[in-house]
Formats: structure tokens, sequence, C-alpha cells
């Protein structure tokens, strides 16, 4: 760990020279020598002949060093990862393969992303299957969410879908203590990840979350197209393959599929966008040659709070947090009457780029570890 200068970590994201970006919850800048290791792979596969024995080694090799990076990410055996495309891919697995029954019950909390909210409700229409939502948006600044979600459970729940991050308002959940309060009651725990991998230091193994979707492309600053899924070896034991591929499974000597592969393999379908993987691995090498896991998290808490205090001075802003941020996220509203979308566009056009949520009425500012107290300095300004 060599903790280089900010301005010379800087250096490696070249979309960065010329804006002021806060949108790492959207999509994370793809760093130099990341888009150069995917542009190498794709060179080398077409030298190589796409669909040749040489290459298709390099694939498998490709495929188990990416497992193995993320697996270190996460604190997790290589085993446990699936890889997937993105964050709603990995959620999709985990929800349609559990084996619902008529009169089961899911429960979801009021801050989820809409695409896992559709999944969810798609469900509950095949197989009848009763949702309700536990209010978590009510926390941000009082309340303790584990008795909510507690309150929240009946005897027939099955599943719990919450994020470990709250991608509207930036609220870090305790994973391990709401993991522990339902698996008391026999419940199983899908985390989204998309805002949290990447962000905090993480050890899934020990927080005994059931299933853990992720993507690369947010915080990680890999390509997009290419993130993965966590599923605990006793998760595993009550998941079934959603999407079904040859991937997933082992074959005899004359090809036939004989059962599930035994590990994570299982949930991966067939072919995908290999020369990604080794774009993701840079991005994640890139990160931890600044710094540690923990190291980077401080450093993104020391910024978040700069901006939400810098925020708060503003008379006409107000912060949805009453205290700072615990990750990278910061949400906030303007008062005069001003349109969120109005603002985020006029913002955009200075080449300071931030995002609107609908649900609650915001807009959301991410910094990174590597955002510059001058970035944070302009989106003052120009909000001032």
């Amino acid at each position: 760990m060599n903790n280089l200068p900010l301005e010379t970590h800087r250096r490696k994201f070249p979309a960065l020279e010329n804006k002021a970006y806060f949108n790492y919850g959207g999509q994370g800048p793809l760093p130099g020598p990341a888009m150069e290791a995917i542009a190498r792979s794709y060179e080398f596969v077409q030298v190589g002949g796409p669909f040749s024995q040489k290459i298709n080694g390099w694939v498998q090799e490709e495929i188990a060093l990416t497992r193995e990076a993320i697996a270190a990410e996460l604190g997790v055996e290589s085993g446990t990862v699936t890889l997937t495309e993105d964050v709603t891919v990995g959620c999709n697995i985990a929800l349609w393969g559990i084996d619902w029954q008529n009169g089961d019950h899911l429960l979801i909390s009021d801050c989820e992303h809409p695409g896992v909210v559709a999944t969810v409700r798609e469900i509950r229409r095949r197989f009848n299957v009763e949702i309700s939502v536990c209010p978590l948006l009510e926390t941000l600044n009082e309340g303790n969410p584990v008795e909510a979600i507690a309150a929240h459970l009946q005897a027939n729940t099955r599943l719990f879908v919450f994020s470990h991050i709250l991608w509207n308002t930036g609220q870090v959940l305790p994973l391990k203590e709401i993991v522990e309060t339902c698996h008391a009651r026999g419940v199983r725990v899908l985390a989204d990840a998309a805002q949290s991998v990447g962000v905090l230091p993480l050890n899934l193994a020990e927080s005994g979350v059931d299933f853990y979707g992720f993507t690369g492309h947010k915080w990680l600053c890999g390509p997009e197209g290419l993130g993965g899924l966590y599923v605990s070896p006793e998760g595993r034991s009550h998941l079934s393959p959603t999407f079904i591929g040859w991937r997933g499974v082992e074959v005899d000597a004359k090809g036939t599929p004989l059962d599930w592969q035994p590990d994570g393999r299982r949930y991966e379908i067939a072919t995908s966008a290999y020369p990604l993987l080794g774009g993701l691995r840079e991005a994640i090498a890139l990160h931890n040659n600044w710094g540690t896991a923990a190291q980077r998290y401080g450093q993104i808490c020391d910024l978040s709070r700069y901006l939400w205090e810098r925020l708060s001075e503003l008379p006409r802003v107000e912060c949805l947090r009453t205290a700072p941020p615990e990750a990278g996220l910061v949400s906030f509203k303007l008062t005069d009457g001003t349109p969120h979308k109005q603002a985020v566009t006029a913002l955009e056009g200075e080449q300071i780029m931030v995002r609107t949520i609908l649900d609650p009425d915001c807009i959301r500012a991410c910094v990174h570890y590597f955002t510059e107290k001058s970035e944070i300095d302009q989106l003052i300004a120009r909000l001032k």
C-alpha cells in the first residue's frame, strides 16, 4: 500500500480531467489501466482465435483470477462467487431461485431500486406470494432499522430484501445485526450491494448474509456489464439455478449434463464478454494500490462529511441526513422551489455531474476516496 498522492492517483482516471464528478453511485469512471487491459484482451482473443483451445484455456484462467479478486474484496471463499452482468441479474438469481409456495411471505424495504421492486411484484403475481414493505426511510435520522425489520417479520416470511447502503438516502444499514435478527426467525436475507461494494470494508462470511448481489461498474470503477452474486454455502443448499447454461453444469465424457457445478458456478450461464474480466481486476488492483479498504472508506467518510458540512451552510439547501453521512452518498433538497431536474441539468452544463432521485425528491452527490475538495467547493459555489 503506497498511498499515492490523490492528484497522481486521479490521473489514472481520464474521465476526471474535465469535470467535477459526483455520480459514482450510478457509474464509476473507468481507469486507464482497465481500458488498456480490456483492449489487450480483445486483441489477444482475436489473434489466438476466439474459439480455440488456447483461448478457451485463457478464458478459464481469467474467470478463476477474477473470482479470486472479487472474493478478496468481499471476505469470502472464491467458490461462493457467481459472475453476473450486474446487480439486478444477481438479485434475480436469488429471488427466482427460491422455491416459492402459495402463501409464503416476502419482506422488502421501502428504499429499494425499481429493478428489484418490479421483480418482487412479478413473483407475487406468479406464485401468490404475500409481499409487505418495511419502512426504513423513516429511520434515516432517528429510530432503529433492525427493530423496524423485526416488527415486520411474519411466521411465513421466507426472505427479506434490502440494500446494504440505501441508494436514495445513503443510509448504511447494519448488515450483521439484520442477518442475525432474520436468521433467528428462520428468514433468509438478500442484500442489494450496488452501493456498498467498493465503499465498505467487507467480510461477508462473518456477516452470515445468504445472498449479496453487486456490480463492478459503480464504486469499483470497473467496466459495465460485469458484476456478481455471493451465495453462502448454507444459502446455496436452498437456492436453485434461475438461468441455466453450460457454464453451470457438470457433464460426462459425451457432454451430457450430469449435475450442477458444486459451487457458485452453478448460477452462471454461458458465453460472456471475457475481456472485461481483466478490466475489473485492474480497477480493483488500482484501488488496493492506493490503500486498504479501510483506508479508502475512511477517506470517503472524511470527504462526505466535508460535502455535508458545506451543503449545510447553504441557506436554501437541506440535507436529508441531520448528521454526517456514513458513506459516499449525500442527498439534499433545494428549498427555494427550483426543480431538482432543472438544477441537475444546469450543473451538468457546467461539467458538474450529480443526479436526481425521485423518492424522496432530492439531488444525490457521491464522493469517492479520490474526490478532491476543490470539486466539492466547485459544486457548493455553483449551488450558492
